[in-house]
């Protein structure tokens, strides 16, 4: 343990009195436990200077922490200027032990400083290595540096000391993570030494519910670093030379220190680092290790942070499984048992629950009984946990859920006063606000964008792009007035977490184009089925990315040729098609969705009729809104302009020609195959009905077989729901046509009594679904009688369930309502109205004599 050459003279141990060297205290990050020991240990040294684990570049901010409207928990971040997305994150909470030094510091008067390795190099450091990414390192830049779940060890931090992500969590720009060594667990190894099978329980045992001020105050500090030596000398570093260059960094700050201040030199840093510091070595082989380190421009600034975010699965790594619960021991003056069960009555009581004093007084026995039987000095989280789902919770988890979520994790949001540097990614929000006139404010209100302005278009994409971050400060809405997609309407309100929100987000980079891309591509490559991609790719259309959709449209391929479930080829191909009509008032190049569209197509052509067969009830109404949702995606599909003619074109993509047909002739095979469940073959009749591929007479035909005595009632029911349920029209076509009217009923009074009573929820749920004006008009009909419904079915020729000729006074009435339906009255669209629009006014102007009539009707 000892070097050669110049002594650092460095104390021998942490209680030692003046002129013995620097008070050293070693410490568990996040741990209220060693911060009310430091604070006991700073009250009995009073030290000249405070020196904390962190970095150099936050001496200035740390003033900060004495403002008024500077709340915990808060986080230091840094950031490469010149580098988006390359950050990092220093987390401190009320019961963080470094919080707690910085503000006895600042209430004493004395000097703060951090003594880690700058973020200039932690930033750097692994840039320039052939084949990784901008961070080399496990904990890459979503990571925050001063914060484990245990006492600091080779098994908590990365080599440049900053903390692992959770896996799967890693932000953009990360290379592989380097496990060159096998981790140790110092926690875990002390707690299995003392014969516990919990690290954490054991922690609580010998830290949390030890009291400060009991006996000596630097006995905590004295035994961890002796339990760390000996650790040390065990497993040595792990092979982490960062660790080993952060160390020596500490010891010149230290040296640094002691040469202005003496021996009045308190140093408050992981437990870990303790031996190292302690360690003589020489001021020459400290500068050796950190000679030539690289460097990148840093800026810091503080930022708010949440427990939510301090909990160890929540992907920044800060080891916490309990904020909550360490927030509430740290604040309890006393009886923090008694208090935190009052604590949970008081959310079930809010959510409903009968939850009464004598639960209150019952659990705290529980808990009591608990510990003095599992031999623990004061009950803990597992035992007050165990009394709560007993007594209040009546031994369910359900509303433990919302105890654990609420309470032992927690919400509390942390605050960062208005003098402090803002993010960069805040800053680029608003420049961007600021030039496109669209202040945050607190009270709701609803924004018109039209996407043919230039500066609405800019809102518009501002609006996506933030969603994609998940800074949700707008939501869309309908629009009013106009059924054009020239339109948008947001609702738009911005919430003080929003702030947050955006400082989470800058991780991925320090503008809201360049986080908004990096985000994209992550959730491309982490995207759990081909409905998310698809999805995904049309979010990079309505928030134009660019750079991002060549990545997604790449990952969107792959997938879609490895995945053989048609349900989910049926899912992904609406939003597809959705994004290729982007291309039309938005000016975006949607060209290299074209081919993977039309495959997509073609995949769910071939696989669908094989995948409709032998399906049970639930299976087939699935599959049912999958062959809706692909006839409307074929339907847009076709309609599609052909490249380079512009938006409203009429000619199809080459790629889409024959699509239609292709997709009726499937609809043909899906309507005539008795392996087919009813719903679906009901449902592809209509469409093609729809679509005048099937006569009149022919869709009679087929609704009179499946209706025949031969036909299961089960199975007649389902048909009738696929051909004129799911609110599809079909009330209407049954109004309008007397024969398809007379098959339904006549088969529905020729059902037996037992078989009625099981086709009966069926009929139900497709009758309810029309509205009450269609199910009036049908009962009424119903009520008269064969012959005297109305209908024209019979009475000349024409298609049969409309007029012979057209009732000009009738359509002419009709014309008024649906220009207003349209908005085609209003002053504004008669100078703006789209191609859409026009397209619509054309049609109804020029609308045959059969589709005015049934208009009319």
């Amino acid at each position: 343990m000892s070097g050669s050459g110049e002594a650092s003279g460095l104390g021998a141990h942490a209680g030692r009195g003046a002129g013995a060297g620097p008070l050293l205290l070693g410490v568990r990050h996040h741990g209220p436990g060693s911060a009310r020991a430091v604070r006991a240990a700073l009250d009995a040294a009073r030290p000249r200077v405070v020196l904390i684990e962190g970095p150099p570049e936050a001496d200035a901010l740390i003033p900060l922490a004495a403002e008024e409207d500077m709340r915990p928990p808060v986080a230091l971040l840094a950031h490469a200027v010149d580098e988006p997305g390359r950050s990092a994150f220093w987390p401190l909470a009320e019961f963080s032990p470094e919080w707690v030094a910085i503000r006895w510091a600042l209430e004493h008067e004395v000097p703060a400083r951090f003594i880690d390795l700058p973020a200039t190099h932690t930033l750097a450091w692994g840039r320039d290595e052939a084949g990784e990414g901008p961070a080399d390192r496990p904990d890459a830049p979503a990571a925050e540096a001063p914060d484990t779940s245990e006492p600091e060890a080779p098994g908590d931090r990365g080599e440049d000391g900053t903390e692992e992500p959770a896996a799967g969590d890693a932000a953009p720009g990360d290379g592989p993570a380097v496990h060159d060594a096998v981790r140790v667990d110092p926690l875990g190894v002390l707690a299995e030494a003392a014969g516990y099978d919990d690290p954490e329980r054991w922690w609580e045992d010998v830290v949390e519910h030890r009291r400060a001020g009991q006996g000596d105050v630097f006995e905590p500090f004295t035994v961890l670093e002796e339990a760390m030596e000996v650790l040390r000398e065990t497993y040595g570093t792990g092979g982490h030379d960062r660790d080993l260059v952060r160390e020596a960094y500490m010891r010149l700050q230290v040296r640094a220190a002691q040469r202005e201040f003496g021996d009045d030199v308190a140093v408050v840093c992981g437990a870990w680092h303790v031996p190292a510091l302690r360690r003589r070595s020489t001021v020459a082989a400290d500068k050796a290790l950190l000679k030539g380190l690289p460097k990148v421009k840093a800026d810091m600034t503080w930022v708010p942070w949440t427990y939510r975010r301090l909990f160890r699965r929540s992907g920044y790594g800060a080891g916490i499984d309990s904020p909550g619960w360490y927030g509430h021991l740290f604040g309890a003056p006393d009886r923090p048992v008694e208090r935190w069960l009052t604590k949970v009555a008081g959310l079930l009581r809010a959510e409903d629950r009968i939850v009464s004093s004598a639960h209150v007084i019952e659990a705290v026995r529980l808990a009591e009984t608990l510990a003095a039987m599992r031999g623990r000095p004061l009950p803990g989280l597992s035992e007050t946990t165990d009394a709560v789902r007993a007594v209040m919770c009546e031994g369910s988890d359900v509303p433990l859920a919302l105890v654990h979520d609420r309470l032992v994790v927690g919400d509390i949001l942390g605050e960062v006063p208005q003098a402090a540097p803002a993010v960069p990614l805040q800053r680029d929000l608003d420049r961007i606000q600021r030039r496109l006139r669209l202040k945050p404010e607190a009270l709701e209100r609803e924004v018109e964008l039209d996407l043919r302005k230039e500066n609405d278009a800019g809102r518009s994409r501002l609006l996506h792009r933030l969603r994609l971050l998940g800074v949700e400060w707008g939501e869309p809405a309908a629009s009013r007035g106009s059924t054009g997609t020239f339109r948008e309407t947001w609702r738009l309100r911005w919430e003080p977490e929003l702030s947050v929100r955006v400082a989470e987000a800058g991780v991925w980079g320090t503008t809201v184009l360049a986080a908004a891309t990096a985000k994209a591509e992550s959730d491309a490559v982490s995207a759990s089925g081909l409905a998310d991609v698809t999805a995904l790719a049309e979010r990079c259309l309505l928030a134009e990315l660019p750079d991002a959709l060549p990545t997604v449209m790449r990952i969107l391929a792959d997938r879609a040729a490895l995945d053989a479930d048609v349900g989910h080829l049926a899912q992904a191909l609406p939003a597809l098609v959705r994004s290729l009509r982007y291309g039309d008032v938005r000016g975006t190049d949607t060209g290299a969705l074209t081919e993977v569209a039309a495959g997509l197509a073609e995949r769910v052509f071939v696989g669908l009729p094989p995948a409709c067969a032998a399906l049970d009830a639930e299976a087939a109404e699935e599959m049912r809104r999958h062959v809706d949702a692909v006839h409307t995606a074929v339907g847009l599909l076709v309609e599609v302009a052909a490249p380079g003619q512009g938006g409203g074109g009429d000619a199809p993509a080459p790629a889409h020609h024959g699509l239609r047909g292709r997709w009726q002739a499937v609809l043909k095979v899906l309507s005539l195959r008795d392996s087919v469940p009813g719903v679906i073959r009901g449902r592809a009749v209509r469409l093609l009905l729809d679509d005048g591929e099937l006569a009149q007479d022919e869709a009679a035909r087929l609704m009179g077989l499946v209706l025949s005595p031969g036909t299961e009632p089960g199975d007649a029911a389902a048909w009738i729901e696929g051909f004129v349920g799911g609110g599809s029209g079909g009330g209407m076509l049954l109004v309008h046509d007397e024969r398809l009217l007379g098959l339904v009923d006549a088969w529905l009074t020729g059902v037996s009594a037992e078989a009625f009573t099981d086709v009966l929820p069926l009929l139900r749920r497709t009758f309810s679904a029309y509205e009450p004006g269609v199910r009036r008009t049908l009962g009424e009909l119903v009520r008269r009688g064969p012959g005297q419904r109305g209908s024209a079915a019979g009475a000349g020729s024409g298609i049969p369930g409309f007029g012979a000729g057209l009732d000009g006074d009738r359509a002419d009435a009709v014309l008024p309502v649906v220009r207003l339906l349209l908005g085609l009255d209003d002053e504004h669209d008669h100078h703006e109205d789209d191609d859409e629009h026009v397209s619509q006014e054309h049609d109804l102007a020029h609308a045959d004599d059969n589709d005015l009539a049934g208009v009319a009707g």
